[in-house]
């Protein structure tokens, strides 16, 4: 059965029915529902799990709420589509941290590097990405720094796949757009921050841990095309956002630091760009 067939209720509930009992056990109806809406909508086959229902909570509604995002699997899949995806390199790991976090003692690399190799115009080109881990985790509740299950557990497998989800965002842009993995968005916050309070401590340990300017330096010297450095523009929105809602507000002057070298760079793009058109036109 396709996802391009019409299903009469019958054939839907029947299909609910098994996804439920494999793919999603114990998922709503209505959510299930949404997965097969979206994996209709992209001629997907619902039964390879391209699509994850992530809960996430949703302050307008003061609830947690299900949100069907994209896995890893997906991104795969599209990239793999194209006939330009040529493979990825090994995780690369930083250094060992050892910290507590919500009273929870936790041990995680501090950054993963990962790469992504595409055919563009006949030419290999590789597009590395580097996450980190404090940037990335998933809290157990949403009033804790305390990550979840997954994440304590897995520091290492959870932060590769997110590497490698912004390495493939930046290598394959017209297939991934603007989404972002359910690994990333897990425990994640919808609507406006949340009052959570964290030790000035604990705050000040995870903050000085973390160069955003150094970091965003070194991924700008990595942009080799301007939608690279769009989806860059996108991330610091996104880190400023969640150090936001775990009570670690980052510096005002280090936010618009941050921001006026990525738009430094997107202006050497545009001056590229015109340059080459006018160099056309004189030819």
């Amino acid at each position: 059965m396709t996802n391009l067939v019409p299903l009469n209720p019958e054939q839907e509930n029947e299909l609910i029915n098994v996804l439920r009992d494999s793919l999603y056990p114990g998922a709503e109806d209505n959510s299930i529902r949404m997965v097969i809406g979206y994996c209709r909508a992209a001629s997907l086959d619902v039964m390879k799990k391209p699509v994850h229902i992530v809960p996430i909570w949703d302050k307008s509604i003061g609830r947690m709420r299900d949100v069907v995002m994209p896995g890893i699997s997906l991104y795969r899949i599209e990239a793999s589509r194209t006939g330009q995806y040529i493979g990825k390199s090994e995780p690369e790991f930083g250094p060992l941290q050892n910290i507590e976090l919500g009273g929870v003692r936790v041990r995680f690399p501090e950054w993963c590097r990962m790469t992504v190799r595409r055919l563009v115009h006949g030419r290999e080109c590789e597009f590395t990405a580097k996450e980190y881990w404090i940037e990335n985790y998933a809290t157990a509740k949403k009033d804790t720094d305390a990550p979840n299950t997954m994440w304590k557990k897995r520091a290492y497998g959870q932060l590769a796949k997110c590497a490698e989800a912004q390495a493939l965002r930046m290598a394959f842009p017209e297939q991934t757009g603007g989404t972002n993995t359910n690994d990333e968005m897990d425990g994640k916050i919808l609507g406006p921050t949340i009052d959570i309070t964290p030790s000035q401590t604990e705050s000040k340990t995870i903050a000085a841990n973390i160069d955003h300017i150094k970091i965003f330096a070194e991924r700008l010297t990595k942009c080799i095309h301007a939608n690279d450095v769009d989806g860059l523009w996108s991330k610091w929105e996104m880190v400023i956002q969640r150090a936001e809602e775990a009570g670690r507000p980052i510096a005002p002057e280090v936010q618009s630091t941050v921001f006026d070298m990525i738009g430094d760079k997107r202006s050497e793009f545009s001056e590229q760009v015109a340059e080459e058109q006018i160099e056309e036109v004189v030819a």
